[in-house]
């Protein structure tokens, strides 16, 4: 078995056309070929469902089969066991697969198998010496089919032949430099099968937790802070080409999360990580809260008004300058990830990801522990002194609630404890609660942008009286919490 350790990158068909001259290739002699795969699964899809891709390629006149198996990419970079060897089209035979029980699988569902879609494409390649490694780069040009639809195919892979991943990234960061490339996490395969399933895109949420009590916390971290940037670039096109709100609340819960985790972290980091991408991410982040915000207040806070004053004259303008702002919001955001820093900031924070070093001795489920309590008992205080709260303090009590949520999901595999489900699902509800009690702060806002704070007396009187209703309401939500055993302490 093969370790793939690949970058894959978008690029547009002009930059494709002019990316031997760059001074890193045009010294170096290519070589050109056509590759014709072919995928495989059952009709169920059960390999795709299990993240394996089963291939004959056809190479020259030699055919590969092909089996990977690949962890969720990240920044773009995908690290894949990999089995291949010569084979005739069509005849399944997994005996190169060293893996026992992964053979005997494919063995197993091997009667099955037959052909889903196909990539079609040319590949050119360059062998690159740099710094201490080979890098195989191979622009790939071409088209993926299912059932008479095609998507094109117009990216660079860039595989580490031998070397060091660090160099990957610095070759990249070069070629950014003169290119605009983008970070691509979805695999060849994973676009056949979207186009296999004629799938539209959807909102992306975020996978559970896979840490375990092996990994340091800096491993942690690392798989913490990979998991967050996947769950925002899987939103990414979404952001791009949608309307649908979802997209951009799924885009800022993921840098929220990310953010969080590098706070949460900061005691096992190196302080120069901390200080470069603790706050990278704060012009992004506070583009898609704004934007949030107006989603929220259109689809949600609009229609509770409009059900409380039918006949108000106001509903409509409130309604348009609504949309006005809310499409300026979406604009910014478009803005910023257009800029030429944004693809580079992907890569760099990934390699930087990756070339963290563990600074600490302490075991991973002590770290959990430790922060755990750490945060639970700053969320406690606020709580016990709730009926005292100005509304600041009530939006600082929240923002300790959403970290102590978002901590104990991210270790939430080092608390085997019955109570867990419970606790999480009580915390679940007090952030909706303490969400919705933001958002009609965040409403009378922006009832006073669109129609000024001398014309919105009768709505801001409205929200002000749902607002001391909610957080009249959450003091039981809150002294139920504050009755509940910490799941991480005790069996």
């Amino acid at each position: 078995m093969a370790i793939e350790i690949e970058l894959k990158l978008q690029l547009c068909s002009k930059t494709a056309k002019v990316l031997h001259e760059h001074p890193l290739l045009h010294k170096i002699e290519s070589q050109k070929i056509r590759l014709l795969n072919t995928y495989f699964d059952t009709p169920a899809l059960d390999l795709h469902a299990r993240r394996v891709a089963m291939r004959f390629r056809k190479k020259g006149w030699a055919w590969l089969l092909t089996v990977k198996s690949a962890e969720p990419a990240s920044g773009g970079l995908a690290m894949r066991n990999e089995w291949e060897c010569p084979a005739t089209p069509g005849v399944f035979d997994f005996s190169h697969v060293d893996d026992p029980k992964f053979r005997d699988y494919l063995e197993s569902v091997t009667p099955q198998l037959h052909p889903v879609f196909t990539t079609n494409f040319r590949r050119q390649i360059w062998h690159i010496p740099f710094g201490e490694s080979l890098i195989e780069l191979a622009l790939d040009r071409g088209k993926v089919e299912s059932k008479g639809k095609s998507m094109p195919i117009c990216e660079i892979e860039l595989e580490l032949i031998s070397g060091h991943i660090g160099d990957i990234f610095a070759l990249t960061k070069i070629l950014q430099k003169s290119y605009k490339l983008y970070p691509e996490i979805a695999s060849k395969a994973e676009r056949g099968y979207s186009l296999h399933r004629g799938q539209p895109i959807a909102p992306f949420r975020s996978r559970p937790s896979v840490l375990s009590e092996e990994l340091s916390p800096v491993e942690a971290f690392q798989k913490i802070a990979l998991s967050c940037l996947e769950h925002f670039q899987r939103n990414e096109e979404g952001l791009r080409s949608s309307n649908d709100p979802e997209y951009v609340h799924q885009a800022r819960v993921a840098l929220r999360r990310l953010r969080s985790a590098i706070k949460l972290y900061t005691p096992v980091l190196p302080q120069d990580f901390v200080q470069a991408y603790g706050e990278t991410w704060k012009a992004l982040a506070s583009a898609l809260g704004d934007a949030r915000n107006w989603d929220v207040f259109l689809d949600e806070t609009l229609p509770s008004i409009r059900s409380a004053f039918p006949r108000t004259s106001e509903l409509s303008r409130l309604k348009q300058e609504g949309i006005r702002h809310a499409r300026r919001s979406r604009k910014a955001i478009s803005n910023v990830m257009a800029l030429s820093e944004y693809p580079r900031l992907m890569i760099e924070f990934t390699a930087a990801v990756f070339a963290l070093n563990e600074a600490s001795n302490l075991p991973l489920i002590e770290f959990a522990s430790d922060q755990l309590s750490r945060h639970a008992g700053k969320a406690r205080k606020w709580a016990m002194r709730y009926e005292d709260l100005q509304p600041a303090e009530r939006h600082k009590m929240r923002i300790y609630f959403k970290k102590l949520r978002y901590t104990l999901e991210f270790f939430s595999p080092l608390v085997p404890n019955k109570r867990l489900p419970s606790y999480l699902a009580m915390l679940n509800r007090l952030q909706d609660e303490l969400g919705l009690i933001n958002d009609h702060i965040t409403a009378q806002t922006l009832v006073k942008v669109i129609l000024g704070k001398h014309h919105a007396g009768l709505l801001d009187g409205w929200l002000e009286g749902r607002h001391k209703l909610l957080t009249e309401q959450l003091a039981d939500s809150l002294e139920s919490w504050l009755g509940q055993q910490e799941p991480w302490k005790g069996k």
